[in-house]
């Protein structure tokens, strides 16, 4: 149990009852776990609420600003593309998704994966799939980095990335594969899957709960569903200084997401919406970012390093479209993100991001 502060006053965070261990050394067949520098978590058993650090005296040093990571687009044709305000978006289904997807993002989002690998010291996902899948899903793939490390993990499954984007690489494994598709349709895979993915999709769906009812339909009995996501708005551990650019970006953002119709609020209705979906054993976990590495520890400090580099790379990918649909003008955005960005570097402001994952299984066929 830890204290947090909503406001003015502090109020007890209890994780869920549900909880699972994550224990053992980090796989060695992930690849991008090899890149960043894992911490041990001591008992193996998942963090508590991360610890102010008051000796700051020293910049901790992370490798995550000069991360580079690279991937060949599936298609290089610029009619894949929309450009807007000096970004570039998706053309299927022009302007479902708010963030960009150039190269810029692209490098974001591999950098956002390391990030998720450093959380649960290397795993790809938590639940307890087995050895052997056959089918695997990843909605939402994005530059299709997890699929590909999930296809390298489990070289006898085929694993299908979906995303609006075409970004993927063209060079992957010879049992991954990508498919331009939206999940908000009518799913009409040929096949059942043993795994499905989702990961960071709080920004992506106008409802959530029909993709999970759509996810469930396509699993094969037995199989699971795992969600990985962040939890909106941003949380202060302390209170925030007066005028705090970072709480009003937190506003900002709620309200711009509100307005498109296409909410940032509701991971926290994941676990509901999967057992309403008919899932089973459906477990909860929670971990949390440090937005900046102004936490104790240097399992916080990796975490904190990184998600600060993830969020200084994504402000105005997040902002142009979400704030913009408030009315403001991308030069005021973008003037206003000065100030956000200083914030992220500021470690007496104690932000941190929730982080849920949650999976559950759908149940056996009847006989």
């Amino acid at each position: 149990m830890a204290s947090q502060v909503k406001g003015s006053e502090p109020v007890e965070v209890k994780d869920v009852a549900e909880e699972e261990e994550v224990k053992g050394p980090v796989p060695s067949h992930i690849p991008m776990a090899q890149r960043v520098s894992l911490e041990s978590w001591g008992t193996g058993s998942m963090p508590d609420m991360p610890d102010i650090d008051d000796d700051l005296g020293v910049v901790y040093e992370t490798d995550a600003s000069s991360a580079k990571f690279s991937t060949i687009s599936l298609q290089s044709s610029i009619y894949h593309y929309v450009e807007e305000n000096g970004r570039t978006y998706h053309r299927f289904r022009e302007g479902k998704y708010p963030l960009p997807n150039d190269q810029q993002e692209q490098d974001r989002l591999d950098l956002q994966h390391a990030l998720f690998v450093i959380t649960t010291h290397g795993k790809l996902f938590l639940a307890p799939i087995g050895d052997s899948p056959q089918n695997v899903l990843d909605i939402a793939t994005g530059t299709g980095v997890w699929a590909i490390e999930m296809a390298q993990q489990f070289p006898d499954a085929q694993v299908t990335g979906t995303d609006l984007s075409p970004i993927q690489p063209q060079y992957v494994p010879p049992n991954c594969q990508f498919e331009i598709d939206d999940a908000e349709d009518e799913w009409a895979f040929s096949t059942k899957f043993d795994y499905i993915h989702g990961r960071a999709l709080l920004s992506c769906f106008k409802d959530p709960s029909f993709v999970i009812k759509q996810a469930f339909n396509a699993l094969a009995p037995g199989g699971y569903l795992e969600y990985q996501d962040g939890y909106f708005p941003m949380e202060f551990a302390t209170p925030p200084p007066e005028n705090c650019v970072l709480a009003k970006w937190n506003e900002l953002l709620i309200a711009g997401a509100a307005a498109s119709g296409r909410a940032w609020t509701n991971t926290r209705h994941y676990k509901r919406w999967f057992e309403e979906a008919g899932l089973v054993d459906v477990v909860q976990r929670h971990f949390y970012w440090p937005v900046n590495p102004w936490a104790k520890g240097k399992y916080y400090k990796t975490i904190g390093g990184y998600c600060q580099e993830d969020l200084l790379r994504a402000a105005e990918g997040m902002s142009l479209k979400v704030i913009g649909n408030l009315g403001w003008t991308p030069d005021a955005i973008r003037e206003f993100l000065v100030g956000v960005k200083r914030d992220l570097k500021d470690t007496k402001i104690h932000l941190y991001v929730k982080i849920a994952f949650v999976y559950g299984r759908k149940p056996p066929a009847e006989a």
